[in-house]
């Protein structure tokens, strides 16, 4: 599939529920998730302003997408590799975090952090860090968000300093179709979530309230999410205007994960399956988390521990600005 088609192929009028054979319904969707990655990297490779189609083609497509994996079923899907998901931010998305907590440029962040971001950790701690961030988490019935539902939102804001005082924070469910009231909801083993908690509730898609007062939150201040490239991949496809901000350098996403791999020096001593750098783990070593405790996995929840962790370890490694 070129870019030519891929267009042609998002703007077909297509129906998700008359496709009823499994061989349809399969290459229909690896043709919409192929068209979606096509789609994406041409939109984000143009000119600002100068894009060859808008952003909402894309996320539209998702949409109907959603409607097609639904069809096929969640559990047929989990173990298939999707490719709407980022593994990490950017180089320059992390050097751009840098420089917003720092309140410097870019450029001075580049210079500290070397080749290949070798000194990133340099480049994190030798200047202090200072103001508002907003904290944000979700929870979803899937891995690709091209393919599942945003079902829980965590939103908090806090003014980094030693022991920040946090706000008590927002809290959303976000329905998804009635079909999963009797197969019951993807993941829920993770976040168990019911179907009595998304009961009657909007969709995040449908919900313009909540994305209207995310986008405008993570224009105002940068944002900070464990393993931040989750949450930046599903609002790329599932938040009206993150894609434009995002690109037009509106919204900076900051790695609390990326932050703890680079500064905190227990996560290069310990072993790689006790996943150090993993929220729940890095939270009990910060003391923001008991031993017998376990991560929520609910969108507030997770949201306060890590402000809490990160704020503890920022602490430890004297970054706060006097």
């Amino acid at each position: 599939m070129n870019l030519a088609q891929a267009i042609e192929h998002a703007n077909a009028f297509v129906f998700p529920a008359f496709l009823t054979d499994d061989l349809a319904r399969t290459a229909e969707r690896e043709k919409n998730e192929e068209a979606i990655g096509l789609l994406w990297q041409a939109w984000m490779d143009a000119p600002l302003g100068a894009e060859p189609f808008p952003f909402d083609l894309v996320r539209s497509l998702a949409d109907r997408n959603r409607e097609l994996c639904d069809l096929i079923g969640e559990e047929r899907l989990r173990d298939l590799r999707g490719t709407s998901l980022a593994q990490h931010l950017s180089d320059n998305d992390l050097l751009r975090s840098a420089a917003a907590l720092q309140h410097r440029d870019v450029s001075e962040v580049r210079r500290s952090a070397g080749p290949g971001l070798r000194d990133m950790g340099i480049a994190y701690t030798e200047s202090p860090v200072s103001g508002m961030v907003a904290g944000v988490d979700i929870e979803t019935t899937s891995r690709y968000p091209d393919r599942g539902y945003i079902i829980n939102v965590g939103l908090q804001f806090v003014q980094l300093a030693p022991k920040g005082k946090a706000d008590k924070g927002y809290l959303a469910y976000c329905g998804i179709p009635d079909l999963y009231a009797n197969k019951g909801i993807p993941l829920d083993f993770v976040h168990h979530i019911s179907w009595n908690d998304l009961k009657d509730k909007t969709s995040f898609r449908q919900n313009a309230p909540l994305q209207q007062a995310l986008l405008m939150s993570m224009e105002i201040f940068p944002y900070m999410a464990h393993n931040a490239a989750f949450e930046d991949s599903w609002f790329m496809l599932n938040l009206n205007g993150y894609a434009e901000g995002r690109k037009a350098g509106r919204i900076i996403p900051i790695d609390t994960r990326d932050i703890c791999r680079r500064i905190d020096p227990e996560v290069r001593t310990l072993p790689h399956d006790a996943k150090p750098a993993a929220l729940e783990t890095w939270a009990r070593r910060r003391k923001t988390l008991k031993a017998n405790e376990k991560e929520r996995h609910l969108g507030l929840d997770d949201v306060d521990l890590m402000i809490r962790t990160v704020e503890a370890e920022f602490a430890e490694r004297n970054m706060f600005a006097e």
